[in-house]
């Protein structure tokens, strides 16, 4: 397993500690153009959730494999909050603001893996 594909597999294990849900692997690694390896995109059905997954991602990916995030951002209103591992990016979301926003159909050319929810 290479080191994204373990980052990317501690990314969704600690999102499904606090019930992520709809998690998305879009795997960008093919495409020259673009600035990362990847995203991992979750849902939260609450603000509060949101905060909750995010901290969980970041608290699980760090005592399962020591990697800690080079940034993170949008903990002030907890509608979409990003997290920075450098080539792989986790946006937690609310599902108006996913919708809204729709990373998956911007880079619809890459590799999208859909993760089953766990319930």
């Amino acid at each position: 397993m290479t080191e994204n594909e373990t980052l990317v597999k501690a990314i969704i294990e600690g999102a499904q500690e606090k019930k992520g849900r709809h998690i998305t692997h879009v795997d960008l690694s093919g495409i020259e153009t673009a600035a990362t390896q990847g995203f991992v995109i979750v849902n939260g059905n609450t603000p509060i959730q949101v905060d909750a997954i995010a901290d969980s991602i970041r608290e699980y990916v760090e005592k399962s494999i020591g990697v800690r995030p080079f940034n993170y951002d949008g903990y002030q209103n907890s509608q979409w909050i990003v997290i920075d591992y450098g080539y792989i990016f986790v946006h937690v979301f609310l599902p108006e603001f996913r919708e809204r926003y729709n990373l998956e159909q911007l880079w619809a050319d890459a590799a999208i893996t859909e993760v089953p929810d766990l319930d």
